[in-house]
């Protein structure tokens, strides 16, 4: 299994970015993961990672709980799925994405910064990582 994380928009908050970054390396212990500033009109996810499950983050999407995500991540790490989450930027995720097959997710009904986004995103997937291995960090 590997997992991408996308994002659109120039990084810009430090201290969001440092978050992100920690839990990162963090969830490397248990999965490849990495994370990148894209171009929608440069890169295109569908044909960079074919069969890597596509997650936007996107407001308007399916809202589940940590417990729920934990397991999701689990039945896609069992399965050795690759996974890429796409976060859009300002102006959200481009339409040509969002037309395509892909799950979508919201982290929350509020709107928050993408590097915030970023940080929550990597959060949540350490938390499932160290949870599925009865790691103390989740309680």
């Amino acid at each position: 299994m590997k997992i991408w994380i996308y994002y659109i928009g120039r990084a810009k908050d430090g201290n969001a970015n440092g978050m992100t970054e920690e839990y990162l390396k963090r969830v490397s212990r248990y999965v490849k993961c990495a994370m990148a500033e894209i171009r929608p009109e440069r890169v295109n996810p569908w044909e960079k990672h074919g069969a890597a499950l596509k997650v936007l983050l996107d407001p308007g999407g399916d809202v589940i709980d940590s417990r729920q995500f934990c397991a999701w991540i689990g039945k896609l790490e069992m399965e050795g799925r690759d996974v890429c989450f796409l976060l859009g930027g300002a102006d959200g995720l481009p339409e040509q994405w969002r037309r395509k097959q892909a799950i979508r997710l919201s982290l929350s009904a509020m709107t928050y910064s993408h590097e915030l986004a970023r940080a929550m995103l990597a959060e949540q997937i350490y938390r499932a990582f160290t949870a599925l291995r009865g790691h103390p960090y989740p309680r």
